[in-house]
């Protein structure tokens, strides 16, 4: 009935490249970590542009600087610095082109304690069949009220198969211990912006906010699962501030959804007034909590759902035995590097063949790492 054509605004193709400043100056017992990126088009084949070659320093009003450390990744450190909470601190970055970047000066709020962590095990209609978790905390003297969280998720799995076998290149012999690829741990971090005021309320008191929802399909609840929250204590600007990027970019997508708006971060380019900055420097002690959650507090019928289609085939020893090991030969030129799971027999004493399936059902490395993290408790 009617004809539709691309629209492809000249924005999304411009060379912008604006740099983007995330973190928070740590005063507590934690380190600083600065990360910085610049922008990419929104049809540009990357998702990420680290920033790994400039420098970057923490300056606080009495003149004393404070320099962070590149990790060559975007990110920038300093151990704890157990900062003065009575000055006033700022972010000072110059880039590789001789650019000078300053945020405001901040004055340092720290967050309270994290009161407690919980965890409800059930469905609804919006999500169904999960694990929420959510967070409750409070301010005594009633002087926080607006509160920003992150988190760190890690989680124990295994692959969906396990390979006890494994070839040494002429021969399938048993793995080692130290050959492990059946049992990981899986790592990421949030995505989202996690906003909570209690400016509204007659007491600074946050309960049973939001944090995540893991689905009861999700291999992050197959064995074990833990989450670490950081608390982070905002200033009413930057809490604006972080409620106006979660609509920019979080809350977008139908007719009904508010429109984009222009951010007003705290950070400026000083050698070029005209020039975009996104970000928002806070300063404050950070506090943190860790939880949790073992398979036997959740539901027995849940089980996990593997990203992959994966099957346990066949490869049989030739009869009479060559003297060459014919699974090892056909399983070489398998897709996707097939590798032996357990033996099979067939009416003898001895193997007569192996199961195989792809790598990605028996190598659980693919997702995660063998290696425990120094945290993990038993």
């Amino acid at each position: 009935m009617s004809c539709t054509k691309p629209y492809n605004p000249k924005v999304i193709a411009s060379a912008n490249n604006y740099l983007v400043v995330e973190g928070t100056i740590n005063t507590g017992g934690d380190s600083t970590i600065i990360k910085l990126s610049r922008t990419v088009n929104l049809n540009a084949a990357t998702t990420t542009n680290p920033v790994t070659d400039a420098t970057v320093a923490i300056q606080d009003d009495q003149n004393v600087s404070y320099s962070l450390q590149s990790l060559n990744n975007g990110y920038y450190t300093n151990p704890i610095l157990n900062l003065v909470n009575t000055r006033k601190y700022r972010l000072s970055v110059t880039t590789s082109d001789g650019k000078i970047y300053l945020s405001d000066y901040v004055t340092p709020i720290a967050s309270p304690p994290i009161d407690s962590i919980g965890f409800n095990a059930g469905s609804n209609k919006q999500q169904g069949a999960g694990v929420q978790i959510y967070l409750n905390t409070h301010d005594p003297n009633n002087n926080t009220h607006y509160y920003r969280w992150d988190y760190v998720e890690t989680w124990q799995f295994n692959a969906k198969y396990e390979s006890q076998y494994i070839s040494d290149g002429t021969q399938i012999i048993a793995r080692t211990p130290a050959q492990n690829i059946y049992s990981c741990y899986g790592n990421s971090i949030s995505n989202n912006i996690l906003l909570g005021s209690s400016a509204k309320l007659s007491q600074d008191v946050i309960s049973q906010a939001p944090i995540t929802f893991i689905p009861s399909t999700s291999e992050k609840i197959e064995q074990r699962y833990s989450i670490n929250i950081k608390q982070y204590a905002l200033s009413a600007d930057a809490y604006n501030y972080f409620a106006l990027l979660k609509q920019n970019t979080e809350d977008l997508g139908s007719i009904f959804d508010a429109q984009p708006a222009q951010l007003t971060g705290n950070i400026h380019c000083t050698t070029d007034a005209t020039l975009p900055v996104i970000g928002y420097i806070s300063a404050g002690a950070v506090q943190q909590k860790r939880i949790y959650i073992n398979e036997t507090q959740l539901p027995v019928a849940w089980t996990p759902t593997y990203p992959y289609d994966c099957e346990l085939d066949s490869a049989y020893f030739s009869a009479p035995k060559s003297g060459v090991n014919e699974v090892q030969i056909y399983l070489i030129p398998l897709p996707n590097s097939s590798i032996p799971a357990v033996q099979f027999f067939k009416g003898g004493p001895a193997p007569a063949g192996y199961l195989y399936s792809d790598v990605d059902c028996v190598d659980c490395t693919i997702r995660g790492t063998v290696t425990k993290p120094g945290f993990w408790q038993n």
